[in-house]
């Protein structure tokens, strides 16, 4: 399973760290399915925007607290119920805004089984410690 941060959030984490520039936090971070991957430097494909698709905003009340480098979300971020065809997912990433197509992605993933989503569908990352979505800094 492939995944990574964004080539933007690396650069701008390692330029906080090392004096450079402050990294201004995100104020949202809103989780995206796509059907065909992002990559550390390209954007993928976004389920489009039909059908009751719209990325889960998420708060730091949905994330555990990190811990020896990894956070997963604690809570389970379910998406609206699909009133058609998704497509086929297959990864997802993480933006600084909920708005369709606006933002920043921050970080990426592939699923580990892609999913086709129908009419009907909720897809959802279950919660718990830990959750379905895991962030690891190694």
């Amino acid at each position: 399973m492939a995944g990574s941060f964004k080539d933007a959030t690396e650069t701008a984490v390692l330029d906080h760290i090392t004096g450079k520039t402050t990294y201004t936090l995100p104020t949202t971070v809103a989780v995206g399915l796509y059907t065909a991957a992002p990559t550390d430097s390209t954007a993928g494909t976004e389920v489009t925007n039909a059908n009751a698709y719209a990325r889960k905003d998420t708060s730091g009340t949905d994330w555990n607290a990190a811990s020896a480098g990894s956070t997963s979300n604690v809570n389970d971020l379910a998406f609206p119920q699909a009133t058609g065809s998704w497509g086929t997912v297959n990864s997802f990433a993480t933006s600084d805004s909920a708005t369709y197509g606006g933002g920043s992605q921050i970080v990426w993933g592939d699923l580990t089984a892609s999913k086709a989503i129908g009419n009907g569908d909720t897809a959802k990352f279950a919660g718990g410690t830990p959750g379905d979505l895991v962030f690891t800094l190694d």
